[in-house]
């Protein structure tokens, strides 16, 4: 014969609502995580600058120098965040990125131009800016706020 606890159903249904309460908190930590990388991005993206008509003062293998003034700051302005989005159960997704068409080789290097005559070194400021936020503090924060709160 078995014996049916009321305190066993109580915590399962008590255990239930966290892991509700977590799913739904973790599209918010995953949307600051993309709005930390992007911040993170921008701020690559923003370390130099050069006047317009002027060579870049960026080294290969630093994040390419803002043209000032400028008007349009293409590849600062391209950066989008789309989602998080649902890619799964419990699994969430946010893609942060320029959509600049130089933004590619710039991030990358290669070889351009009339002829493919250039070749552009890397410029890398995505990856400088994932090392930068993947140490950040403020990413593991996001989360622990966002599940804590699904806790209490």
């Amino acid at each position: 014969m078995g014996v049916s606890l009321s305190g066993g159903d109580e915590l399962r249904r008590a255990l239930t609502g966290i892991g509700v309460r977590a799913q739904a908190a973790t599209p918010l930590a995953v949307a600051e995580a993309a709005a930390l990388f992007a911040h993170s991005v921008e701020r690559q993206l923003t370390r130099m600058s050069h006047e317009r008509g002027t060579p870049t003062p960026s080294r290969p293998g630093e994040p390419p120098a803002m043209v000032v003034p400028s008007t349009s700051r293409s590849l600062h302005n391209s950066l989008t965040v789309l989602g998080p989005t649902r890619t799964s159960p419990g699994e969430w997704l946010a893609v942060t990125g320029p959509t600049a068409a130089y933004a590619r080789i710039q991030e990358l290097g290669g070889v351009t131009g009339r002829g493919h005559a250039t070749t552009l070194p890397p410029r890398p400021y995505m990856r400088a800016a994932y090392d930068e936020v993947a140490h950040d503090p403020a990413l593991r924060a996001a989360f622990i706020r966002a599940w804590g709160a699904a806790l209490t």
